[in-house]
């Protein structure tokens, strides 16, 4: 059966198949108002500013278009980028590759050296934890040997 919703002479279940597939690539309302592209292109300049990048450097470094960052940094184009472009321009910044990602989310990102592992909480945890012990651990044995003394003076001072 050929009908005319999209195609001329396109089967209407070819085209429906193909309405299918485009709407499971496409993502939620929910998701979308989510994003925060205006806050992607704030922290692209502020950081661009800290690091005296122009956008033709910052362009340059990301293997990004200049036309793009520009967009971005003024927040002139409403269109969704790809992850791998938030993730050059991240780099390019000297940042997490993950981190305009998290901006464009509204999280929290990731300072240099984190992962987003969350081992990495629980391994920076144990660490404060040795170091507390180490700590009264010293802590113990210097009351340790001021009691030996105490005790050896008081030892003396009875005989």
């Amino acid at each position: 059966m050929r009908g005319r919703i999209g195609g001329r002479g396109v089967p209407i279940a070819a085209q429906y198949q193909r309405i299918a597939l485009i709407s499971t690539a496409r993502r939620s309302a929910e998701e979308y108002v989510a994003e925060d592209w205006s806050a992607v292109g704030k922290a692209i300049k502020a950081r661009s500013r800290e690091l005296g990048l122009r956008q033709r450097e910052l362009a340059e470094r990301s293997k990004i278009s200049q036309a793009i960052v520009r967009e971005l940094e003024n927040h002139t184009v409403e269109r969704r980028r790809s992850r791998r472009t938030l993730e050059a321009l991240s780099v390019a910044l000297e940042w997490h590759p993950g981190h305009l990602s998290a901006v464009l989310r509204g999280e929290t990102p990731l300072r240099p050296g984190e992962t987003g592992d969350p081992t990495d909480e629980i391994l920076s945890r144990l660490e404060s934890i040795q170091d507390h012990l180490q700590d009264i651990t010293e802590r113990l044995d210097t009351m340790s040997s001021r009691l030996e003394a105490v005790a050896a003076r008081t030892d003396e001072q009875h005989r």
